[in-house]
C-alpha cells in the first residue's frame, strides 16, 4: 500500500510539472496562426511535447506553405515513442484496447516514471497514472493557454513570433551534456542556418535531422565518450 502511495506521488508530481508546459504551446500555437480549436486538437491527436513545438515552430516561419515540413518534423521527432512502445509492450501486457489505449499515452513521462518501479504492478500503475494525467492536464492547459494568446493578439507586438523556437531550444539545452550531443547541434544549426535563406521553410530542419540521423547511425565524434564510460565502468 505504502509503495503505490509513493508511485501515485511520484506520477502525480510529474503529471504536474509537465502539464503546466501545456499553456505555453497553447499560447505559442496561436501566435503561430492556429486558431484554438486547431490548438486543442494538435494536442488532443499528436498528445507529445518536442513534436507539437516542432510543428508549431516550422508553421510560425512558413505558414501553410510549410505545413508538409512542419508535420515531417513532427513525425520525425515523434519516432522515439516507437522505442518507448516496445520497451512498455511487455508491462502493459496484451489485449487489443489495452495496448491501442497505451499506445497514445507512451510518452517520456509516462514511460521514465513505470521503468523507474521495481515490481511489474507498480511499472502499469506508475504508467496509467503519469500517461492519462499528463493527457488530461496537457489538453486543459493547451486550451488555458491558447485562449490567453488569442486575447493578447498580435504575437509580434509581445516577442511571441520568436517564442517558439526559444521554448524548443529550451527542450534541447538539457540534453547537451555529451561531445558527441554538442556536436550535433552545432553541425545541424549550422546546416539549418545556411540553407534558411534558399530553401522552404521547414525544410532546413529535415536536412539537418539528416545530418544528425548520419552522424548518429556512423557513431562520429563519440569515441571519446564511450572510452571514458569504460574507464568508469
Amino acid at each position: 500500500m505504502t509503495a503505490g502511495r509513493e508511485v501515485w506521488r511520484e506520477a502525480l508530481g510529474v503529471v504536474l510539472a509537465t502539464s503546466a508546459y501545456g499553456i505555453s504551446f497553447g499560447a505559442l500555437a496561436v501566435a503561430a496562426g492556429l486558431d484554438v480549436w486547431q490548438a486543442c486538437v494538435l494536442s488532443l491527436l499528436m498528445f507529445t511535447g518536442g513534436s507539437q513545438f516542432a510543428f508549431v515552430g516550422v508553421f510560425a516561419a512558413g505558414g501553410v506553405a510549410a505545413l508538409p515540413s512542419a508535420i515531417a518534423s513532427a513525425v520525425l521527432l515523434g519516432v522515439r515513442n516507437i522505442a518507448y512502445g516496445m520497451r512498455m509492450s511487455p508491462i502493459i501486457g496484451g489485449g487489443t484496447l489495452r495496448r491501442a489505449a497505451a499506445a497514445h499515452f507512451t510518452i517520456d513521462e509516462s514511460t521514465a516514471v513505470a521503468i523507474a518501479q521495481g515490481d511489474p504492478r507498480l511499472r502499469r500503475l506508475g504508467f496509467w497514472i503519469t500517461g492519462v494525467g499528463i493527457f488530461v492536464g496537457w489538453n486543459a492547459t493547451t486550451l488555458i493557454g491558447a485562449l490567453v494568446g488569442d486575447v493578447l493578439g498580435d504575437p509580434k507586438v509581445w516577442g511571441l513570433d520568436a517564442a517558439a523556437a526559444a521554448a524548443f531550444l529550451a527542450l534541447l539545452w538539457p540534453r547537451l551534456k555529451r561531445r558527441q550531443a554538442i556536436v550535433v547541434g552545432a553541425a545541424a544549426a549550422v546546416v539549418a542556418a545556411s540553407l534558411t535563406p534558399v530553401l522552404m521553410p521547414g525544410l532546413p530542419v529535415l536536412v539537418a535531422a539528416g545530418v544528425a540521423v548520419l552522424v548518429g547511425w556512423f557513431n562520429w565524434f563519440s569515441g571519446r565518450s564511450a572510452a571514458e564510460s569504460e574507464v568508469r565502468a
